[in-house]
């Protein structure tokens, strides 16, 4: 028996009828916690870290990682060192200890690397070692309730990985503490912004031990916190917005409020919060949106232009907020957008070693250099330099989660006790399916730089499942091949379901045809698949200050970069010639980009070099006199100078 479903995001969520008598009770998996009513049913289920395991080239960039800053910074970097009040010292007692656990606990638990493990165990069993008797957590001399919750978010997932028996009873008793204090010490500054963060947390308990106080310490948060549905949904255009700093539109708070209004709906079931996150993601979007999948705000919302920046952290924030709304509501776009900001602007932000990165970065920058003038309002001139902490330390702490909780959230469990494929990478998936069977299924890919995916099915016994294969929106012909092939549409999940014996084997073909984007002032960029294209820069990197690995870099160009492109906007196919070469690691590296386009352009002569970046964008199409040449573009990750927004050579 071979059957094929299509669903989009409507269909992916059962109906919602809280309080009907008369309602059938909605299927929840059987095996991995969902929401428990009175909660709306989310769409998946978050498997336990570790059940997805990175491998490919996935694998090389994890482990790259835990040699890079993340495995290296409490060796050197005061702020994560001994003394840190996170691990009973006098040092550092805010959010940097929770940040650096945030992404460091999944990291090691994925690599299996031994020092990082011990030193996951070391910084959470101090939390979990020196609760005080009335339920708070942390060291004594912090009051703010953001970084507190943060540390919440690291011991949850300290928990899936290994089940230890501390962290229910140590999260149920600092959640109690919260219920009595929060009326008595409100939410304020970052923690009333990002109070989703620690609702998601409560949650996560509420549906491991039922206690329905858990619900109430949800609505005191959203109470007290920010209302950005509100925000979202009645969204001011950027020329309204002031140019200041403040909370409401910081990137970093913007990022991670993605989520927000569906947790607010989580708690409520009120439709208009899920009305609100499709708001939100339509006018960041309209008003900020970046080539690279993100925003634009330095460190508040700052427009369209590709020459403003895009902090570290509002990536990936926005990639966690992302993988929590896909389990929220199922809904395939947004699997299309977390791989957008996960394989172009998060990878983007790196040295190819992920010993350096930069706090801001720009979709057209053609130079990383001091700049006093650079970064306008809020941020100095080493925002965009390559280094352990340019500019703030609060990204040196928060850069650690990108990678490992892609890869964690990659595969989710399905209300019928089937698996869903919501992103793609090379990976390994174990988990239990329909009637308590184990099954493993080995995801062997180069996606995003290739458009094949095999998938081989592992299981000690046969069994019936269903799998959902997300199918992105731009995947026109899509196939999925078994035992014959389908056709699914873009844009839904195709759900297989069968009897699946040891063996089996799934192909799945995402062609990837180019696609012309337009963009800030009329401009274009090129997209293959989930990847953006930018422009090949030659590039010297200067040590300005330190010694390598740990030095703070300068990136200068060594080739023109003032090019406007010239392509066939009925036929862009024709226009690009494909060259595709080995994967040789690592991967995000200017001369490692296994694709590359050919592609023509000319010399804009008028586009310069202005306040160290490029010059505004001139509108298109524009005319040049200057001889065609011959460009080269790769992966927007693999460029760390970019053109990425080209000025459109026209008639």
């Amino acid at each position: 028996m071979h059957r094929l479903l299509l669903t989009t995001a409507a269909a992916a969520i059962l109906a919602l009828s809280l309080g009907t008598a008369q309602a059938a009770a909605p299927k929840v998996n059987s095996f991995y916690p969902a929401n428990k009513a009175p909660l709306p049913q989310s769409a998946y289920s978050i498997l336990p870290l570790g059940a997805v395991k990175p491998a490919g080239w996935l694998k090389q960039q994890l482990n790259i990682q835990a040699k890079g800053l993340t495995g290296n910074l409490p060796k050197f970097w005061k702020d994560l060192g001994p003394d840190s009040g996170w691990l009973g010292g006098k040092g550092e007692s805010w959010e940097r200890g929770p940040y650096y656990m945030d992404g460091m606990v999944p990291l090691a638990f994925l690599t299996q690397d031994p020092e990082l493990m011990e030193t996951a165990k070391k910084w959470v069993g101090w939390t979990l070692d020196n609760q005080r008797p009335d339920g708070d957590i942390g060291p004594e001399s912090c009051t703010d309730w953001w970084p507190v919750g943060l540390m919440c978010k690291t011991l949850t997932q300290y928990y899936d990985a290994t089940g230890d028996p501390r962290v229910i009873p140590t999260l149920t008793k600092f959640f109690a503490y919260m219920k009595t204090e929060l009326p008595k010490r409100p939410l304020a500054e970052w923690a009333k912004m990002r109070w989703a963060d620690t609702a998601l947390s409560a949650i996560w308990l509420y549906n491991r031990t039922g206690n329905p106080e858990l619900l109430e310490v949800c609505k005191i948060l959203m109470s007290q916190g920010y209302d950005y549905a509100q925000e979202f949904s009645n969204f001011e255009p950027y020329s309204k917005i002031s140019r200041g700093w403040n909370y409401e539109n910081h990137g970093v708070n913007a990022g991670m409020a993605y989520k927000t209004p569906g947790v607010m709906f989580q708690i409520t079931g009120d439709p208009k919060y899920k009305k609100a996150v499709y708001d939100g993601i339509s006018n960041i979007d309209k008003y900020h949106g970046q080539a690279g999948g993100t925003f634009a705000a330095d460190e508040c919302f700052a427009g369209r232009s590709p020459t403003q920046g895009t902090e570290l952290c509002s990536v990936d924030e926005s990639m966690f907020s992302f993988e929590n709304l896909i389990a929220m509501f199922g809904d395939p776009m947004m699997g299309d957008k977390l791989e957008r900001m996960s394989y172009n602007a998060w990878p983007g932000t790196f040295s190819p070693d992920m010993w350096s990165h930069q706090y801001d970065q720009q979709a057209n920058q053609p130079i990383c250099r001091v700049s006093p003038e650079h970064w306008f309002v809020t941020n100095g001139g080493e925002a965009n330099l390559f280094g352990v902490e340019p500019q703030f330390g609060c990204c040196t702490s928060n850069m650690h989660q990108g990678w490992p909780k892609l890869v964690r959230h990659l595969w989710m469990a399905t209300p019928d006790d089937g698996l869903a494929a919501v992103t793609y990478g090379p990976c390994s998936v174990t988990a239990k399916v329909k009637g308590g069977n184990t099954v493993t299924i080995d995801v062997v890919t180069d996606y995003p730089f290739s458009d094949t995916i095999n998938m081989t099915i592992k299981t000690a016994k046969p069994v019936e499942f269903p799998l959902q294969l997300r199918i992105p929106a731009w995947a026109q012909g899509a196939s999925i091949k078994t035992d014959k092939t389908i056709n699914p549409k873009p844009g839904t999940f195709a759900t297989v379901s069968r009897k699946w014996k040891n063996g089996d084997k799934i192909s799945i073909k995402l062609p990837m045809k180019i696609r012309i984007e337009r963009r800030f002032n009329n401009s274009a960029t090129v997209l293959r698949g989930p990847l953006v294209y930018s422009l090949r820069i030659g590039e010297k990197w200067n040590i300005i200050r330190g010694e390598a690995p740990k030095g703070l870099y300068e990136v200068l160009p060594t080739t023109p970069w003032n090019y406007g492109l010239i392509f066939d906007e009925k036929n862009p196919e024709k226009s690009f010639k494909i060259v595709t070469k080995p994967m040789t690691d690592p991967v995000y590296s200017n001369l490692n980009a296994p694709i590359e386009l050919h592609a023509k352009g000319r010399i804009v002569p008028d586009w310069k070099e202005a306040k160290n970046s490029a010059d505004m964008l001139p509108v298109s199409p524009l005319k040049s006199t200057e001889p065609i040449q011959d460009i080269v573009l790769i992966p927007y990750g693999c460029a760390k100078l970019r053109i990425t927004e080209f000025p459109v050579i026209g008639e």
